[in-house]
């Protein structure tokens, strides 16, 4: 992610980043990697304060573009509409449930361990 212009905007509590993203052979950035990659742009940022806006997929291009806002405080954060905080809300509890279904699996022991595979062909 490359930061295209800041600006720190005082009245409202909040830094606002323009950015650029080019992901040439790769998908396009979710929601959570471009509020991960905001909050680590801006130094003491929290990413739950961050809030991604106006983005854009240019076609036929891998770039793309959009805004984000990071807030200094949840208070600030309330002048958002209810619908983008809860999609930021949203993005927050995939990512927890992601990182929680991974970790169970990894704690789950393979059936396969130490047993023999057994040959679906009968004896000749």
């Amino acid at each position: 992610m490359d930061i295209i212009n800041r600006k720190e905007n005082p009245a409202l509590d909040r830094v606002e980043l323009q950015f650029q993203w080019d992901h040439s052979n790769e998908a396009t950035p979710s929601l959570s990697q471009m509020v991960e990659a905001a909050a680590k742009a801006e130094p003491g940022a929290d990413r739950d304060m961050v809030v991604v806006k106006n983005v854009n997929t240019r076609f036929g291009m891998s770039r793309t573009t959009g805004t984000a806002l990071i807030y200094g405080s949840a208070e600030s954060k309330s002048i958002e509409p209810k619908y983008v905080i809860e999609r930021h809300s949203a993005r927050a509890d995939s990512t927890t449930k992601e990182n929680t279904t991974s970790d169970e699996e990894d704690s789950q022991p393979e059936e396969s361990e130490g047993q023999p595979e057994e040959s679906e062909e009968g004896d000749t």
